[in-house]
């Protein structure tokens, strides 16, 4: 019987080597386009990609320094096709579709706003810091139109702290450069796990406060 590596594994290894080949042949403007690809598509894993570049530095395929400053290129620039694409979406669209949701209230989507209005400029420079987030947080910045240049300055460096560190832990580690996906796997793990919590509080509160007020 001929043994057969998991369809999970197989696609991590194409990615590998596709990301790979791009750096080695594009050099670190190819690490930029691999990071922009991955602010578009949360799945495609960071913690693969900068210590990966941090590796392909230390074989000598680009520098240190090009390493770091590209990818935060290419996370600005990912990050930037976001936030228009929650420009273009627009508080209207936003309140519309929380209208349809079961258990959101419009109130809900109020509320948010206004936090992010408070403290819109620490929740883009820290998301770009935290797993799964690091992404998605452009989208509500330009829902509700946070001024460009802030939203770039806070986005470059929040990415330039998170990309630092992966891309040299990938480039002290050398061919062990993969032990850093396997940690910063567990953090991600752990805040998807405590988003779902929240979403299951949450909907479980709104339920129960749904059956208290039929039963009146």
């Amino acid at each position: 019987m001929s043994s057969q590596l998991p369809l999970r594994s197989v696609d991590r290894m194409n990615l590998v080597d596709w990301v790979t080949d791009l750096m080695h042949t594009a050099g670190a403007p190819g690490a930029a386009l691999a990071i922009a690809l991955e602010n578009l598509f949360p799945p495609l894993p960071s913690e693969v990609f900068l210590p990966l570049a941090g590796f392909t530095a230390a074989q000598g395929k680009m520098s240190l320094l090009d390493a770091v400053l590209w990818t935060t290129f290419g996370s600005v620039v990912g990050a930037l096709l976001l936030y228009w694409a929650g420009s273009a979406l627009g508080r209207d669209r936003v309140r519309r579709i929380a209208a349809r949701v079961p258990l959101v209230r419009v109130s809900d989507v109020d509320r948010t706003e206004a936090w992010f209005q408070r403290n819109g400029h620490r929740a883009v420079f820290f998301g770009r810091m935290i797993p799964v987030f690091r992404s998605l947080v452009s989208i509500p910045a330009g829902v509700e139109r946070m001024r460009l240049v802030p939203f770039v300055a806070y986005t470059a460096a929040g990415s330039l702290m998170w990309n630092t560190a992966l891309i040299l832990a990938g480039y002290l580690l050398g061919d062990n450069w993969h032990l850093v996906e396997r940690y910063v796997g567990v953090v991600s793990k752990v805040v998807l796990g405590l988003a779902v919590a929240a979403a299951a509080v949450f909907a479980g509160t709104r339920l129960a406060k749904k059956r208290a007020t039929t039963r009146l």
